[in-house]
C-alpha cells in the first residue's frame, strides 16, 4: 500500500538532454495557455481540447528541470508520456473505426479473466499462495519489503492486479461498459430473458469481487454510479426516487455493517491519508511553480510525516500528487484535463457516418436520425408518429440521455467517472494497467464528436446494422 507501482518498471538510460529541453520549451510555451485554457475551450471547442494531453506532460518535464531524483522522475515521465500517447491512439484512431467489435470484445474478455482470478483467490487460491510463501519463499528472504507481510495476511483479492484497491479502480472502470457489452454481443442470439440473465451473472460478479476486495471508497463510489444509471432510466419519477433512496439505503448499511471493525479501530488508512494530503499541500506551498518533480513525493514526506503515520511513496491523491510533484500549473492542468475531458464528452452527441453499404451515401450527405425502439413493440425496426415527434423535439443533450445508441458511450463516460473520483482517493494515474485504458478511452470518447478529425466518424456503439438496438 505505501509503495509505487512504477517503481517496479526497470529504469532505462536517462531521457536524452535534446529530448528534455524540447519537451521543456514546449511546456514553456504552453504556461501562458495554462492560465487561459478555460476560456480558449470554450471558443475553440473540442477541436483545441486534443492539445491538452500533449502540454500537461510538457509540463511536467519543465518540473523535471527541478526533480530532487531524476531516476524516480524518469520513470514517471516515460509512464506520462505513454499516457498521452494512449489518449492520441483513442482519439486519432479509435474513434475512427468503423467497427470496433474486436476491441470490446479483447476486453470484455480480459476483464472476465480479471473476474475469474479474483474468484479463484476467494476460493482457496490466496489461502494456497499464503502457505506455499511461509514454507517455501519467507524463510529464504534476507529483506522483508515493508507491507508484504501485511499483505500476505490480507483476506483481501486482488486478482490480477497488484493491489486491492486497483482492483476496484478497474472494476470502476470497465464494469459499466461490460455490463452493455454482455448485453449488445447477445443481442441477435438469445432471448431478452437469457440476456438479462448473462447480465446479472457478470453484474453480480463484478460486485462480489468489489466486496472482497475491500475497497471502501470502491464500494461508495460504485454506489454513486448506480444512482447515475438509475437518473438516467425513462422511469416514473416517484419510482426513481424510491429507487435511489432504497440503493442508497441499503449501500450505506451494508458498508457500515462490513467495515464496522475498520471504524472501531479508527480507520487508520483513513487519517493516513489525510497525513498524505497535508504534507502535498505543504510540498506544494513551499515549491509552487515546479514542485519537487514527476514521482518524488516520496523524498519531501519522509521528512515532514508524523511519526506514526505510516511511510508511503504515493499521495493516494492524484490531483495532489500533481501540486506537490509538479506546483500548481501541473495541478491545474491535470485537473483541467480530466474535468474537462469529462464534461466535454458528456456534452458533445456522436456524429454517425452514414452506412458505406447505403445508396447515395457521401461524406457530405448529414447522418441518419438514429430510431428509437418503442416500448410497445419488439426489436424490429417499426417506428409510430408519437415517436417520431417525441424525439424531433429532443435536442442536445437530452437526446443524448435518451436515445437507447447511446447506452455504451454512456456506460464508458460512467467508468471514467469513477476513475476520477477514485482517483480523489488512490494513485490511479500511477497503475499502468488502469491510466493507460482510461487515457484510451478518454481520446475515443472526445474523437467520437468528428469535428476536424476527418469526414467521418466511428459508430459510438462499435457496431451497425441491426444490433445497433436500445440496450434496455
Amino acid at each position: 500500500m505505501g509503495h509505487c507501482p512504477l517503481r517496479r518498471l526497470r529504469v532505462g538510460a536517462r531521457l536524452p538532454v535534446a529530448d528534455l529541453l524540447g519537451l521543456s520549451a514546449l511546456g514553456s510555451g504552453g504556461h501562458c495557455w495554462g492560465l487561459r485554457g478555460l476560456a480558449a475551450i470554450c471558443r475553440a471547442g473540442r477541436d483545441a481540447f486534443h492539445r491538452v494531453p500533449f502540454i500537461v506532460p510538457a509540463w511536467f518535464a519543465d518540473a523535471a528541470t527541478q526533480t530532487m531524483d531524476s531516476q524516480l522522475t524518469n520513470v514517471t515521465l516515460k509512464h506520462f508520456v505513454a499516457c498521452a500517447a494512449c489518449f492520441y491512439l483513442g482519439f486519432f484512431s479509435l474513434s475512427q473505426v468503423g467497427r470496433l467489435q474486436p476491441f470490446w470484445l479483447g476486453l470484455l474478455g480480459g476483464f472476465l479473466l480479471v473476474l475469474v482470478a479474483g474468484f479463484e483467490q476467494h476460493f482457496g487460491g490466496l489461502e494456497e499462495s499464503r502457505r506455499y510463501f511461509y514454507l517455501y519463499v519467507y524463510p529464504h528472504m534476507k529483506e522483508i519489503p515493508p507491507g508484504y507481510l501485511k499483505k500476505m495476511a490480507s483476506g483481501r483479492i486482488f486478482a490480477t492486479l497488484f493491489y486491492p484497491n486497483a482492483l476496484a479502480g478497474v472494476l470502476l472502470l470497465l464494469l459499466p461498459a461490460m455490463l452493455v457489452m454482455a448485453w449488445r454481443i447477445c443481442a441477435d442470439w438469445l432471448t431478452p430473458a437469457a440476456k438479462s440473465f448473462l447480465v446479472s451473472v457478470v453484474g453480480l460478479a463484478g460486485l462480489a469481487c468489489l466486496y472482497w476486495s475491500g475497497s471502501k471508497g470502491g464500494w461508495l463510489l460504485m454506489l454513486l454510479l448506480g444512482v447515475a444509471v438509475v437518473l438516467r432510466l425513462r422511469l416514473p419519477k416517484p419510482f426513481k426516487l424510491a429507487l435511489i433512496t432504497g440503493v442508497l439505503l441499503a449501500g450505506v448499511i451494508g458498508f457500515f455493517w462490513r467495515h464496522a471493525d475498520f471504524f472501531q479501530k479508527g480507520a487508520t488508512s483513513v487519517s493516513a491519508r489525510f497525513d498524505y494530503w497535508r504534507a502535498a499541500l505543504q510540498t506544494a506551498a513551499d515549491r509552487p511553480f515546479f514542485g519537487t518533480g514527476p514521482g518524488t513525493f516520496a523524498i519531501p514526506y519522509e521528512k515532514i510525516k508524523k511519526p506514526e503515520s505510516e511511510m508511503s511513496r504515493m499521495v493516494h491523491n492524484d490531483y495532489l500528487e500533481q501540486a506537490s510533484d509538479s506546483g500548481v500549473v501541473g495541478f491545474l492542468s491535470y485537473a483541467f484535463l480530466i474535468v474537462g475531458g469529462l464534461a466535454w464528452s458528456l456534452r458533445t452527441p456522436p456524429r454517425l457516418p452514414p452506412r458505406s453499404g447505403d445508396a447515395g451515401s457521401s461524406s457530405s450527405r448529414p447522418p441518419p436520425r438514429p430510431r428509437l425502439r418503442p416500448r410497445t413493440q419488439s426489436y424490429g425496426d417499426e417506428d409510430d408518429d408519437t415517436n417520431k415527434g417525441n424525439r424531433d423535439n429532443q435536442t442536445g443533450w437530452h437526446r443524448f440521455f435518451s436515445t437507447g445508441e447511446d447506452w455504451l458511450r454512456f456506460s464508458v463516460w460512467l467508468g471514467l467517472l469513477g476513475w476520477s473520483l477514485q482517483s480523489l482517493l488512490e494513485f490511479s494515474l500511477y497503475i499502468p494497467a488502469l491510466a493507460w485504458l482510461a487515457f484510451t478511452l478518454l481520446g475515443w470518447l472526445l474523437g467520437l464528436g468528428g469535428r476536424g478529425i476527418g469526414a467521418q466518424s466511428a459508430d459510438p456503439e462499435g457496431f451497425r446494422g441491426s444490433s445497433a438496438r436500445p440496450c434496455f
